[in-house]
């Protein structure tokens, strides 16, 4: 049996929209708006999908240190694969409205944190799925819970704290640090979400958009794999730590990456939002 691990396609998904053995997450959200994705969600969704929010289910409640999305905490995330009817051997695709940005936070959690192979985003999302001429349904659907789905021993959980990030800046540790919001913001033109402008001296500004199609497909793997070997520039795959406002569009790169066949690179959770928690950290602007 195929398994799905980075992108799949509309036309696939609704191949197997009735297998028993396939779990699909509807992750659309929206920042100004923390409501707007489930009201989305009952009004339609892919037939069968289960929703899951980024601030209830992808994310633990904020202390004030690790940014405006920290990690879940392991026993609420693996009742919330157990409520959606997740185990070990099943196929989950996530998708959300078609830039994939909060899927791919889905994406992350479950295959870089979690270790769960079996799971992809849906390319070019609700989007996509409408173009193909695919329906939405409103109702709920009854799922029956999954036995607990505890967090396997092997799962290398591929993140980096904040203060193993302060080393990287302070040049103890040569990892590359890389920004996936816009350039506006990375440079310290704007910020409108966080309390300082600017971006984590050292960094090198990715922004997530540039993995897709206008269609908000990605784009293919060889011109992906071609543009992350320029911005490592010899360096292995290894060494990047991707990261963003808060976690969330820098797991858009990761998969973009490993679609392009880098494997699952790290994570900084906490990223920007984490990082400005502190004033005594330095900030950069500019290029």
């Amino acid at each position: 049996m195929s398994r799905y691990r980075e992108i799949v396609t509309a036309a696939v998904v609704a191949d197997h929209i009735d297998d028993p053995s396939w779990v699909i997450l509807d992750c659309r959200f929206t920042l100004s708006d923390p409501e707007d994705g489930a009201a989305a969600y009952a009004e339609g969704h892919l037939p069968g999908a289960r929703y899951a929010d980024l601030e209830r289910h992808l994310s633990a409640p904020r202390d004030g240190r690790s940014g405006r999305h920290p990690l879940p905490q392991p026993a609420a995330f693996a009742e919330a694969l157990r409520a959606w009817g997740v185990g070990p051997q099943m196929q989950v695709v996530a998708y959300d409205e078609g830039s994939s940005v909060y899927a791919s936070r889905l994406w992350w959690l479950m295959r870089g944190w979690w270790g769960h192979e079996a799971v992809a985003v849906l390319d070019g999302g609700l989007e996509a799925w409408m173009a193909a001429g695919q329906q939405l349904k409103p109702e709920v659907p009854k799922v029956s819970p999954a036995p607990a789905y505890a967090r396997p021993a092997t799962a290398e959980g591929r993140w980096l704290d904040t203060s193993a990030v302060e080393a990287v800046v302070s040049g103890a540790d040569g990892r590359l640090l890389v920004d996936a919001r816009g350039v506006p913001r990375f440079r310290g033109a704007v910020e409108p979400v966080d309390s300082v402008a600017g971006h984590i001296p050292g960094a090198r500004n990715r922004p997530f958009e540039g993995n897709l199609r206008r269609d908000h497909t990605f784009r293919p793997p060889e011109e992906l794999r071609a543009e992350f070997l320029a911005l490592l520039d010899g360096r292995p795959a290894s060494d990047i730590v991707h990261y963003c406002g808060s976690g969330v569009s820098a797991c858009h790169n990761i998969l973009a990456m490993a679609l392009a066949g880098f494997g699952v690179t790290t994570l900084y959770p906490g990223s920007w939002s984490a990082w400005v928690s502190d004033t005594r950290r330095p900030v950069a602007t500019g290029d």
